[in-house]
């Protein structure tokens, strides 16, 4: 059957609950930490050898979408009504309203570490300790808004601007491709600071702590993220029917990016799918 995600901000108790008390179950398996394993690997900057799969690549979009799925997968195993909400921070940007609640999330870290205090996934709780991340910390961290530097989240009109292009995503399919909605969307600018952080990168930058780097993963709100993300993606295709994944062939031989992105018909690693069969997701899921 078709199941549905839902707005975090519109999940009732009982579905907040249920969601939260699956994250913590998948923790508590070590089935969560392998997620996280997972990005940190699959985290390739452009400036690095090798495929890029994750992020500065078409395959952002369908690799995340994949990526949600078996982490929905893991979380329906311990309950069948949990689906992965999402939340719309064009919509609800506060630091205070889901998902930022108690019940949900918990708030910003404190001042002097940046560590979660509150919320199941407070450390002091003794049931989400980091345990696979670029750094020894145990603690989840977050800076909500940076206070001390502040940036503010993406604006519906520059999402906008992204559903707007007509193509999916341009050469040289890397992060400095100027067209195209993928990046866009993915939110790679030119320049530095606050003004080349643009869309999804930037929430991850407005969240900061773990949300910052490859192992984004630790901080459960990832998955509302990217689950906005993939949404967009999906208005993104209703607004352009007639528009596909490119590159729908791989790049020349000669071109630089030439066995460092996956085309259309390609395996997107490490699953045996391809982004043709990651575009519709209608018999799955939907979102309302």
């Amino acid at each position: 059957m078709v199941y549905t995600r839902k707005d975090v901000s519109t999940l009732t108790r009982s579905e907040r609950r249920r969601f939260v008390n699956a994250l913590l179950e998948v923790k508590r398996r070590g089935e969560y930490d392998e997620f996280v394993r997972m990005h940190i690997e699959y985290y390739v900057p452009d400036g690095e050898r090798g495929l890029r799969a994750a992020h500065m690549a078409p395959s952002f979009l369908p690799w995340h979408r994949r990526f949600l799925l078996d982490l929905e997968g893991a979380l329906r195993r311990v309950d069948e009504s949990v689906t992965v909400p999402y939340w719309d921070w064009t919509r609800t940007r506060t630091r205070t309203a889901a998902p930022w609640t108690d019940d949900l999330l918990g708030g910003t870290g404190r001042r002097s570490d940046r560590q979660v205090m509150t919320g199941p996934f407070a450390y002091r709780n003794g049931k989400w300790a980091i345990r696979v991340g670029v750094t020894e910390t145990r603690f989840l961290m977050r800076d909500l808004g940076r206070p001390r530097d502040p940036i503010a989240l993406p604006t519906a009109g520059e999402v906008e601007r992204a559903l707007d292009d007509p193509v999916y995503d341009t050469a040289p399919w890397d992060s400095t491709s100027a067209k195209g909605f993928r990046n866009k969307l993915e939110g790679w600018g030119r320049g530095r600071g606050a003004s080349s952080w643009r869309t999804h990168n930037r929430v991850h930058r407005w969240v900061g702590g773990h949300m910052v780097g490859g192992a984004s993963v630790n901080d459960p709100v990832f998955w509302m993220h990217h689950a906005f993300v993939d949404l967009l993606w999906s208005r993104w295709q209703r607004r352009h029917p007639k528009a596909r994944y490119l590159p729908a062939k791989p790049p020349a031989r000669g071109d630089a990016q030439r066995g460092r992105i996956v085309a259309r018909h390609q395996k997107l690693p490490p699953w045996d799918v391809t982004p043709d069969e990651l575009e519709d997701h209608s018999a799955i899921y939907r979102y309302a």
